[in-house]
């Protein structure tokens, strides 16, 4: 099994800091934040000089030198060698951030009877991948089998590992506790620290959901100013961000807009115990099950009443937070068509026309692993401040 860089694990250790930081913090915080607005920079926008890294951090150029001076000690930069621009004056030396050096392992835990996991550079570029049956178990035997599915993934890196992301179905609060995960038999397990423990590599967790918003964020190119996205699969969850922070909530529950109702009369029951949510007529089975045996023109017709329905629940989430746009991310041929566009007009009505005249629905950058992309996106903010 790979195991951490010495040096680098003692110097990551601990940093957590916010999504894109943008400028300088207060003293106390100053040195992990400047360190990620560096890593932010050169994870973006590639190759740069320390003038440069200096100029459009805010930083002076002592503070931008002795950064890149630790992380080229870290092994997490190296030096490309002199960049001659056509001026007076000694070349500038471009530095770049080693993206290939250094490994994330990925797992998906939210899907059916399957948990999947990836072994990924820092890129996000896929270099292993596997996949396991839970044989139907949940609790403590469900913990036990992630546990070894990704110790065999840690088997196969070739490079140092940087930290584990887990995307999880339900409720999982800040620390990577999952506070409410029915069809997983989790409630109130402290995921992140007992995988920690038993894998001796930092693990991250989060919901499903915030899984995928991280992705379209940092690989999708969606502006995180006013973003959800819905993901559709056996359930419904969205994930949201704010002006740059991914939104919690009161008790983490930021996003189950898959339980909200939107049929009054004659609505089937959900699992949640209610009647008529979302989720029974937007997840991928419901959807299946309404269109099955349908002729096209009956299809047409069901996949409008349901892109209604859904932007029926949207409208007052996108007026209330002034969203920009609404990422789908589950099956394109049930979703990127009728209901989209349905969902989107059907928004675009019910708001106020500065609202609405900008706001689009599209379907996610990267749908089919946007969840496990995601989840790298997880370790490379908590690890670096990268996102």
């Amino acid at each position: 099994m790979k195991q951490h860089n010495g040096g680098a694990q003692d110097a990551w250790q601990g940093v957590s800091a916010p999504l894109r930081p943008l400028a300088k913090a207060l003293p106390e915080h100053a040195r992990a934040h400047n360190r990620s607005l560096v890593l932010q920079h050169l994870f973006h926008e590639g190759a740069t000089s320390r003038a440069d890294l200096a100029r459009v951090t805010g930083l002076n150029r002592v503070t931008a030198s002795d950064l890149v001076a630790v992380l080229l000690a870290e092994g997490l930069v190296t030096e490309l060698g002199a960049h001659h621009q056509g001026k007076v004056g000694k070349p500038a030396i471009l530095v770049a951030m080693r993206t290939a050096a250094f490994q994330i392992v990925t797992v998906d835990v939210a899907t059916g009877r399957t948990v999947r996991g990836r072994l990924v550079d820092l890129r996000g570029h896929l270099l292993r991948e596997a996949e396991v049956d839970t044989g139907g178990r949940s609790g403590a035997a469900l913990t036990a089998l992630v546990v070894r599915f990704v110790r065999r993934l840690l088997s196969l890196a070739s490079a140092p590992v940087i930290g584990v992301g887990v995307a999880a179905p339900g409720i999982v609060d800040a620390a990577g506790v999952v506070v409410e995960s029915p069809s997983r038999g989790w409630f109130g397990v402290p995921l992140a620290d007992e995988l920690t423990r038993a894998l001796g590599v930092p693990v991250f967790v989060a919901n499903d959901a915030n899984a995928a918003v991280l992705c379209e964020y940092t690989f999708g190119g969606a502006g995180g100013a006013g973003l959800m996205v819905l993901l559709v699969a056996e359930g419904v969850g969205a994930g949201l961000m704010l002006d740059g922070a991914r939104v919690r909530g009161n008790s983490d529950g930021a996003g189950e807009i898959g339980h909200v109702r939107v049929v009054e009369e004659g609505g089937l029951s959900c699992s949640c115990g209610r009647f008529g949510c979302l989720e029974t007529v937007l997840s991928v089975r419901a959807l299946e099950d309404r269109l099955a045996g349908l002729d096209e023109e009956a299809v047409q017709e069901t996949l409008s009443q349901v892109g209604t329905q859904l932007g029926i629940a949207l409208a007052p989430v996108v007026s209330v937070l002034n969203l920009a746009e609404v990422v789908l991310s589950g099956p394109r041929s049930l979703l990127a068509g009728t209901v989209r566009e349905r969902a989107e007009r059907e928004v675009q009505e019910r708001t106020m026309p500065a609202i609405g005249r900008g706001f689009r629905i599209r379907m996610a950058a990267r749908s089919g692993d946007d969840i496990q992309a995601g989840a790298a996106v997880l370790v490379l903010s908590r690890r670096l401040g990268v996102s």
